[in-house]
């Protein structure tokens, strides 16, 4: 049985009550915070029937300088074929963490051009606080799947792109890292990179719009993002691509059109000399 989305977030509810549907693919898409020293356990839970989304060696280029550099179309699409995803699935990605590194992959699927996509609201904690069933991680065979790719440009920015962004009073840079570290007081989590902010950008922690693990309300989300209607292209950044998809995915639930993610974001833009820096 076949179920469209039209909504980019959905209820653990909502997911216990479409569990069994053959068309549901649930992917676990952790990844630690590269903000804290813990990782991932080997012997962590799972929710029943999840299929491990390996973010950092499956799904970003391997050869790229940069951190969790998205996939081109072709590798996406065969990465995704090798986890059994049809043209027709419905594809749930959550994480660990409640709300951290699950929106980043919802995002590349909509990059993809794939749009039967939704985040877990809450995650993998909310999962089992409701007492869902939940299971060790288990390797199965899977059968090959017939994903295809088709990819959509505007959703995705480099630091080319930015530059020119920057200078134009109809788009709007917004970061989603903390405070300090956009005003350059704290120091950048990965060692030797510089501080501070791309200019004209305006600040939004991630955290902002989420409470207790879980994304703030449609109506709070829609008064957060009000102002950023009136702008022809919205770029979200991060360290490194990963929360900037928190974002995104915020802006989209309040409505919002015209988003992008600068991909390798802060990491990128610090990396590259000669390019000016606010703090």
């Amino acid at each position: 049985m076949s179920l469209k989305i039209n909504k980019p977030l959905v209820s653990v509810a909502w997911l216990q009550t479409n569990l069994k549907n053959e068309k549901l693919i649930i992917l676990d898409c952790t990844i630690p915070k590269v903000t804290s020293s813990a990782s991932v356990s080997d012997k962590k839970k799972q929710i029943k029937g999840a299929v491990f989304f390996d973010i950092k060696n499956s799904f970003s280029d391997q050869k790229a300088a940069l951190p969790n550099t998205v996939l081109g179309p072709e590798a996406f699409e065969e990465k995704a074929q090798d986890l059994g995803i049809q043209k027709d699935a419905i594809v749930v990605c959550y994480d660990v963490l409640g709300i951290y590194s699950s929106p980043r992959v919802w995002w590349m699927f909509q990059l993809m051009g794939f749009n039967n996509v939704v985040v877990l609201d809450g995650g993998l904690p909310e999962w089992t606080a409701r007492g869902f069933p939940i299971e060790s991680p288990k390797v199965t065979q899977l059968k090959r799947g017939d994903f295809k790719a088709y990819y959509h440009p505007k959703k995705i920015k480099n630091t080319k792109g930015v530059l020119k962004a920057m200078a134009n009073k109809a788009s709007l840079i917004v970061d989603a890292r903390t405070s300090e570290r956009f005003h350059g007081i704290a120091a950048e989590p990965r060692k030797g990179l510089k501080s501070g902010h791309i200019p004209n950008a305006v600040s939004l922690p991630f955290g902002e719009v989420q409470e207790h693990g879980k994304m703030k309300s449609a109506a709070e989300l829609v008064a957060i993002f009000k102002s950023f209607k009136n702008k022809k292209e919205i770029i979200f950044t991060c360290g490194s691509g990963i929360t900037a998809a928190i974002l995104a995915l915020g802006a989209a639930i309040a409505k919002v059109e015209n988003i992008a993610i600068y991909d390798g974001s802060w990491t990128a833009w610090a990396s590259t000399e000669g390019l000016p820096i606010s703090r």
